[in-house]
């Protein structure tokens, strides 16, 4: 049988002056005792009811039923069943109820003497939150809305109630029940003067006053416990937070990982509406949000640039080097103008409450980190609540310094493996052409110096031989030297508007005059006339324009084609763009950008078929990015031919204007002085 109505309820409906308490189940708990304890220590044979919520909570006090039960026969347990419970007449009546019951949610005890009574009547306030994880602590704070008292009339109707339900719930108690309500409940609704004279020989016992300090003094212990329970609860998710914001960075050495990481796990952790980390430095104008992490409905602020110059609270961070905390940023004498790109950055976010916390290591500012409230009712920034964030920005801004350490490393490691297979091209090159001339030097003059009778002629070609290998080492050793002075910034430049077309013929007369004529490619050269004149040093443009033909002369066999060309780019009127293009051997399209490179061989340093250092195409890159130009290479594979275009900045005719009238105006003022 199942009843859903509230012994509570009908309690209060009875006595509609009754008022209820809240207690907690430790509080039941010792009164229940001491309620019990009254019974043993008596010599009357008093009524007493007792309903569990559950079988186990009952199993926890038998042993207590059980020497009640040899004291007094009109004892009556109630309890939801769960494994051995049942309706059964033992040395007390076990009455059963439904888990669907009302009783499953109560708690409840009546004792009814011939000298004094008292009920406890409860219901638990099961909507409560759980305010602890240690389950002893939680069962312990559950709290109970109810009725305790030593008022007979009170306890008489609630002995009433229960003694009606068990007659409901075991019918062939009918008759017993009958007579204790007869002997027990019928007494507690005399008079008061009635009740007086039945007891002027046997004076009522109250302990009342003793009881309310005790009960009050457990309440006021249970209510400490649960605030000492919170404050360790809370101390312990803040604790698991940074460990674990901690642990998830460290485990990354990517910056942005770092950073996504730790703006989800402090959001989520704190459950804040926005969170935001950005890099930034002291000397930023603005940096730009890449991190955010949202509840939900909030507007997402991603890819959204922050003000940072103009902004008087990131100026007093760089200041104090601290966070700061904004209750409500309606009423903060910072954002008082509601003109400033402050406030409408506010107004635009939904920002109410604001913290703002600096990422620093060792005093340098690294990123901001930035909590945002944007429900319409501000919070309060707890102080341990920002102590947590700057803790989390301390290990933020460790991970980020490791995570840049490791991105030198690797760069620094890069770097060394060039230098060291610069160093083996580059014993490997000195091996290759320093070797080769020497040996054919060495034995044309031990011939020339050991055999007198040579002919004039076979002399003659020894001598050639000689000279042609000493130039060849000459031209390694000038390649080495004029890299050196590049990339070490000790060249001079001399500037000069220039003739594009008389550079490149210059440098076309180079190419033949010292090359063999049947080996070189057709070249064409299909300049146009009156091009404009070009801002350079007339020795390193003809330098670059040589190097970049010769390079196409020695991949490109006698049949091919060498094309130069110049054209304005579009849409720049500053520069020219000179191609010189090849229909030989062709560059592979991953290989295009390494070609630029010192020592840079396509096939290897000890595999050649042509000659050369490696170093002519690192030469033009240097004097090219002197000048402020740009140098390319296409080709689209292997033996498809190849194009090398390098940028050149046009003179300035309004220099150019300008310098011819200072000349003019100093060689009058020359002349005016000698008259």
């Amino acid at each position: 049988m199942s009843n859903p109505n509230s012994v509570v309820t009908e309690l209060l409906n009875s006595f509609p002056q009754g008022c209820t308490q809240m207690y907690f189940k430790s509080s039941l708990t010792a009164l229940s005792h001491a309620m019990e304890d009254q019974v043993l220590a008596s010599d009357e044979q008093p009524l007493i009811i007792a309903s569990f919520q559950k079988e186990k909570f009952y199993r926890q006090e038998a042993h207590r039923y059980g020497r009640i039960g040899k004291i007094s026969p009109h004892v009556y347990v109630l309890a939801a069943p769960e494994t051995e419970f049942s309706s059964t007449t033992d040395v007390y009546e076990k009455v059963a109820f439904t888990e669907d019951d009302a009783l499953s949610h109560e708690w409840h005890l009546v004792v009814i003497a011939k000298n004094y009574a008292n009920c406890l009547i409860c219901r638990e306030k099961t909507h409560l939150p759980k305010t602890s994880t240690s389950e002893t602590a939680m069962d312990n704070s559950r709290r109970f809305e109810g009725i305790w008292t030593f008022d007979r009339q009170i306890s008489a109707k609630a002995a009433e109630i229960l003694l009606k339900r068990i007659a409901g719930y075991r019918p062939e108690l009918k008759k017993k029940i009958n007579q204790e309500l007869k002997l027990y409940c019928q007494q507690g609704k005399k008079s008061s003067k009635s009740l007086q004279l039945d007891t002027l020989d046997s004076p009522m016992i109250n302990p009342d006053p003793f009881v309310q300090r005790l009960v009050t003094y457990l309440q006021a212990g249970q209510y400490k416990l649960i605030k000492a329970n919170r404050f360790l609860s809370t101390k312990e998710k803040k604790e698991r937070l940074l460990n674990s914001v901690t642990g998830a960075i460290r485990r990354s050495l990517n910056p942005h990982e770092i950073l996504q990481v730790a703006v989800d796990k402090l959001g989520e952790g704190l459950g804040v509406c926005r969170c935001l980390i950005y890099r930034c430095q002291e000397t930023d104008f603005s940096a730009t949000i890449h991190h955010e992490f949202l509840s939900e409905k909030i507007k997402s602020i991603k890819g959204k640039t922050w003000p940072l110059k103009d902004n008087p609270l990131f100026q007093e961070i760089l200041q104090i080097r601290e966070s700061i905390g904004i209750d409500d940023v309606t009423i903060d004498p910072r954002i008082q103008d509601q003109q400033s790109q402050l406030s409408q950055l506010i107004h635009s976010c939904s920002i109410i409450s604001w913290l703002i916390v600096p990422i620093l290591y060792q005093g340098k500012l690294l990123g901001i980190m930035e909590l945002h409230h944007c429900d319409s009712i501000p919070i309060t920034w707890k102080p341990e609540d920002i102590a947590l964030v700057d803790a989390i920005a301390t290990q933020v801004g460790v991970a980020l310094i490791q995570a840049e350490s490791y991105a030198n490393l690797e760069n620094l490691n890069e770097q060394l493996e060039a230098l060291d297979r610069t160093r083996s091209n580059l014993v490997a090159i000195t091996g290759h052409e320093l070797r080769t001339p020497l040996s054919t030097i060495q034995v044309c003059l031990e011939s020339l110096a050991n055999e007198p009778d040579m002919s004039e002629e076979l002399r003659q070609v020894m001598l050639s031989t000689a000279l042609h290998d000493a130039e060849r080492m000459r031209k390694l050793v000038q390649d080495f030297l004029t890299l050196s002075q590049l990339e070490g910034g000790t060249v001079e430049w001399n500037p000069e508007p220039l003739s594009l077309e008389e550079c490149i013929d210059l440098s076309l007369s180079h190419i033949r005059s010292r090359q063999d004529q049947s080996g070189i490619p057709t070249i064409k050269n299909l300049v146009v006339h009156e091009l404009p004149l070009v801002q350079a040093d007339g020795e390193w443009l003809v330098e670059v324009l040589s190097k970049l033909l010769d390079n196409a002369c020695k991949f490109t066999d006698g049949n091919g084609t060498i094309t130069i060309q110049v054209q304005e780019i579009e849409g720049d009127t500053d520069t020219l763009e000179v191609t010189i293009s090849d229909n030989g051997r062709g560059i592979e399209p991953d290989r295009l950008d390494q070609v630029f490179d010192r020592f840079y061989q396509e096939e290897g340093a000890l595999r050649r078929s042509a000659g050369g250092t490696g170093l002519g195409l690192a030469i033009c890159r240097q004097i090219v990015k002197n000048w402020g130009g740009k140098i390319w290479a296409e080709s689209v594979g292997k033996n498809l031919g190849s194009k090398f275009h390098f940028t050149v900045p046009k003179f300035n005719n309004t220099i150019s204007t300008n310098s011819q009238t200072i000349k003019k105006n100093r060689r009058q003022s020359s002349q005016d002085s000698l008259k």
